[in-house]
């Protein structure tokens, strides 16, 4: 797998979530941030996310950020910063934390991105396929 697949940057209702595949596990890790921003069209999704990481462990008592890892991604303005994410089973568990009419379509685009992973391990070509297009366009769409 290419550096451009394993950093790919996603797109979901025209929103860009920053990914990472991490090879020896064969998982696929989302930025908590830019799904958070997705789902709540938040002005300063950090700030949500850090007001919910609070809600959560009150409520809940649930810690959110002990199912994420700190990954660097590239950030906006282009550096590498570390960043909260989390795998397809965190990223649901987030989901279900934010009330947001986006959750079930977002819970399928991440049925969507694992079945085509499935999909790319089986048929090699199909994975270059994918490459060849991100390559041109810069983004890995799913």
């Amino acid at each position: 797998m290419t550096t451009n697949q394993e950093n790919a940057i996603a797109i979901f209702e025209g929103f860009k979530i920053r990914r990472h595949f991490d090879e020896e596990n064969e998982v696929w890790y989302f930025s908590v941030i830019d799904v958070v921003g997705a789902l709540t069209d938040s002005a300063n999704p950090r700030d949500y996310w850090f007001k919910m990481k609070i809600r959560v462990k009150t409520d809940d008592g649930l810690e959110l950020s002990t199912i994420c890892r700190q990954l660097k991604m590239k950030a906006p303005d282009g550096k590498m910063r570390t960043t909260d994410c989390a795998d397809v089973q965190g990223l649901l568990r987030i989901i279900q934390s934010i009330p947001s009419p986006k959750a079930e379509p977002f819970k399928q685009w991440l049925a969507k991105v694992g079945y085509e992973r499935i999909q790319d391990m089986s048929d090699p070509a199909r994975s270059l396929d994918r490459a060849r297009e991100s390559l041109m366009t810069g983004e890995l769409k799913v």
